[in-house]
């Protein structure tokens, strides 16, 4: 069995197929046989695993199994208590109400890496880190969130699956493990 923690970089497609021009998993892990266990969007960062085992995939991916994943999103404006409460009790969203989320204020992490391209910024607008986990994976679910209680994200990084951190990869690096 083989199991793989990359850092996905922002722009990166979280597939080995390229499409639109943009970079694929190709790009970054010459592992054959392996795929992504869930996806990160384009426009996301962080904590991708890839696996050759469907059972571990399956665990990762399928709501029924609640794996826990833990983002760190920089949001426009301070959520106030009512933001923090709907994200941590369930927003709904088009598709349905989100389970609960775990949602607390963070410091920007320590040792981030600089974004390419940079995350926009607006001198009027004061931006803030948000540790979310949660133990569902809807398409763009925590952006839809953070928007549907009136902060949109502006850079997105999954820092941890289950037990797996990113810790100690830089963007495009990976490890076996």
């Amino acid at each position: 069995m083989t199991t793989i923690l990359l850092n996905k970089p922002m722009n990166v497609l979280s597939q080995f197929t390229s499409e639109g021009g943009h970079q694929s998993l190709r790009d970054f892990v010459p592992v054959k046989d392996v795929y992504a266990a869930g996806r990160l969007d384009r426009d996301s960062e962080g904590l991708l695993v890839l696996t050759d085992d469907g059972a571990l995939q399956n665990r990762i991916a399928s709501p029924k199994f609640k794996s826990p994943k833990t983002y760190w999103v920089l949001v426009e404006r301070l959520p106030d208590a009512e933001a923090m409460e709907a994200l941590r009790t369930g927003v709904d969203l088009k598709d349905g109400r989100t389970k609960p989320a775990e949602v607390e204020y963070m410091d920007e992490p320590k040792g981030l890496w600089e974004r390419v391209p940079p995350v926009r910024s607006r001198k009027t607008v004061d931006d803030y880190w948000l540790k979310i986990t949660i133990r569902e994976g809807r398409n763009r679910q925590v952006r839809r969130m953070v928007a549907a209680v009136g902060h949109p994200c502006l850079r997105l990084i999954r820092y941890s699956v289950g037990d797996w951190t990113l810790e100690g990869l830089d963007p495009g690096e990976w490890i076996e493990v």
